[in-house]
């Protein structure tokens, strides 16, 4: 019975019961704007969760899926939080969402100057270049340079040599490409083209809190730990990746494994540490390491991880290598945030490292 209420609860999405809403409304929790609205009948309005006005009485209060629902219902907006007009963040989400798309459609060696960019979201190059790092974790051009590392690693896998790969990818000279590639790949380009070819692992696909949950390992220990929505998605990134290397579903032993990496997501600090099997740059090694260090409810910025490994100058470097980072939660690159406090990008969605973030042991 334990069982079956825990898989319950974890299956659950976030503000699927009355009294997760409820508890959103007394906290005024922002995170939860959105997801649903409520109404007060004895004011006959309807506010978003964060709403700053009074708390109403539990009983005069109704839970709404959406605002045409509440609406539908007799009730209007609340004029303090303004429910039916669109939420900063989202609207912020949105131009930066907007950016990257014309950064995709023009191709990462034709893409728009920062001045085109923030013309086009209507504001100076300043903020928009700050709205988009506070949004996106990273700069226009470090997303740029993320689109031309993932063309890179799809070309490697598909060309028909390394040479075609980088130059497809954007590179214009080897001196160049040969100069990057350790750091994008985190492995030789040709071991990397290579697939895994040789290698023994093991992956198996649950659920927890944060949606689906793939755990892949090595004979020496969890080399990937990956969070998603869709779990068939999960595993044909996983199998692409490594499309050469043997790989075998899950066994009782494997089961374990899995079982420790979901209890890092909800009892972070309960369990054993997990064996794992890093790989990657020298440098990315080293900010793992340092990483693995954060301690429970803590959290760094960047910067602060960069002096602790003693490169002081290479915050940029820092925050690729946590955005390289395959072992999530193992590896708590969500801990690490930007100077001001804010959560910044995340791999595996920013959503779910603030949800990381709000586990007071995570």
């Amino acid at each position: 019975m334990a069982m079956a209420a825990l898989k319950t609860q974890l299956e659950a999405p976030p503000y699927a019961s009355e009294s997760s809403r409820w508890l959103a409304v007394t906290r005024r929790d922002k995170r939860a704007d959105g997801a649903f609205y409520y109404s007060v009948k004895s004011t006959g309005v309807y506010c978003r969760p964060s709403c700053a006005s009074r708390p109403a009485r539990r009983e005069n209060v109704r839970f709404h899926a959406s605002r045409a629902d509440a609406e539908r219902a007799g009730f209007r907006p609340c004029k303090r939080c303004r429910p039916d007009a669109a939420v900063p963040e989202a609207r912020n989400a949105a131009l930066v969402a907007e950016a990257c798309r014309a950064i995709a459609q023009a191709g990462p060696d034709n893409a728009p100057d920062l001045e085109a960019l923030a013309k086009a979201a209507g504001m100076s190059r300043f903020h928009f270049h700050r709205l988009f790092k506070s949004v996106a974790g990273i700069t226009p051009r470090a997303y740029a340079a993320s689109l031309r590392a993932d063309r890179l690693r799809r070309g490697l896998s598909q060309s028909r040599s390394v040479t075609e790969a980088f130059y497809d990818a954007g590179f214009n000279s080897s001196g160049r490409f040969y100069a990057q590639a350790g750091d994008i790949l985190g492995m030789a380009p040709r071991e990397f083209r290579a697939g895994g070819k040789g290698a023994a692992i093991r992956f198996a696909i649950g659920r927890c809190s944060l949606g689906a949950i793939l755990v892949a390992a090595t004979a020496k220990g969890v080399c990937a730990v990956s969070l998603g929505d869709d779990p068939d998605k999960l595993a044909r990134e996983f199998q692409d990746r490594f499309a050469n290397a043997a790989l075998a579903g899950d066994d009782r032993d494997f089961a374990k494994l899995v079982a420790g990496a979901v209890g890092l997501v909800e009892a972070p600090g309960t369990g054993s540490e997990l064996p794992l099997d890093l790989r990657g740059t020298a440098f990315q090694l080293r900010v793992w390491q340092e990483l693995r260090r954060i301690k429970l409810g803590k959290t760094a910025s960047y910067g602060e991880i960069a002096r602790r490994i003693g490169k002081p100058k290479a915050v940029r470097a820092v925050a690729r290598a946590c955005a390289a980072n395959a072992v999530a939660v193992a590896v708590p690159c969500h801990r690490v945030v930007q100077k001001n406090g804010d959560p910044g990008g995340y791999r595996w969605g920013v959503e779910r490292k603030r949800a990381l973030l709000a586990r007071k042991r995570g």
